[in-house]
């Protein structure tokens, strides 16, 4: 599961290396974007742009829009065959921009949980694979949402958690956005991201709550050494 990420850093490099010349919306830098809020997702209809969707996919055919908490993210190796995916899969494919993610490491306790920031050695902000729909609520009103995409850990998650989000190679995010895609070539893409190209720290608790979205959530946390009997 991906249940919390980050966006700090400007994404001009993806911007450029995707020829994307559209204004961007307005967002300030994130620290701790969960679901239901609204994040920057790069889309390819008519042409390719950046909009801001809400994290939590609703299918189009949803009678009720709570769904959507449930379908934050979207296994890799089913998206093809579920009802809540396999049109989104087909046609609508977006990239999720960032710079970081969250997982929370169980200790040896079996208890209690470190929360941790991974990202890439380079801190380069990268892309996320996604899926993208629009819903339209009661009163008509369109309301466009997405999910993450995740496959099997990598070396470097697999101490932490059971699954990653898929992090796209550069090379291949052309070929996730374009609709003409052949879909055995889009399921070779969705696999773990190389662990020597990623590292993954301990921060604050403070990413625990939504509510903490500052640059406090990704400051490497101060563990104290065991402590030593005299």
């Amino acid at each position: 599961m991906c249940a919390r990420y980050t966006l700090t850093e400007e994404i001009v490099l993806i911007l450029k290396r995707l020829f994307i010349k559209k204004p961007l919306p307005d967002f300030a830098p994130r620290y701790n974007i969960a679901p239901s809020q609204n994040a920057p997702v790069i889309l390819n209809e008519e042409e390719k742009s950046v909009q801001l969707l809400r994290w939590g996919l609703i299918p189009s055919w949803a009678k009720d829009p709570a769904i959507g908490y449930k379908l934050i993210n979207a296994r890799a190796e089913s998206i093809a065959e579920k009802p809540s995916f396999r049109a989104a899969f087909k046609k609508r494919r977006c990239l999720i921009p960032a710079d970081g993610f969250y997982e929370w490491r169980l200790e040896s306790d079996g208890k209690s949980k470190t929360p941790m920031r991974v990202r890439l050695k380079s801190k380069e902000p990268f892309t996320f694979a996604g899926l993208w729909e629009t819903w339209k609520d009661p009163q008509e009103k369109e309301v466009r949402t997405f999910t993450i995409i995740t496959t099997e850990p990598n070396e470097i998650l697999q101490p932490i958690h059971n699954r990653m989000p898929v992090i796209l190679k550069q090379e291949d995010e052309e070929a996730w956005l374009d609709p003409q895609t052949d879909v055995r070539h889009l399921e070779k893409i969705l696999t773990p991201y190389s662990s020597n190209e990623m590292e993954a720290y301990a921060v604050s608790k403070l990413v625990n709550s939504p509510k903490h979205d500052s640059p406090d959530c990704i400051e490497p946390a101060i563990i104290p050494p065991p402590s030593t009997l005299l």
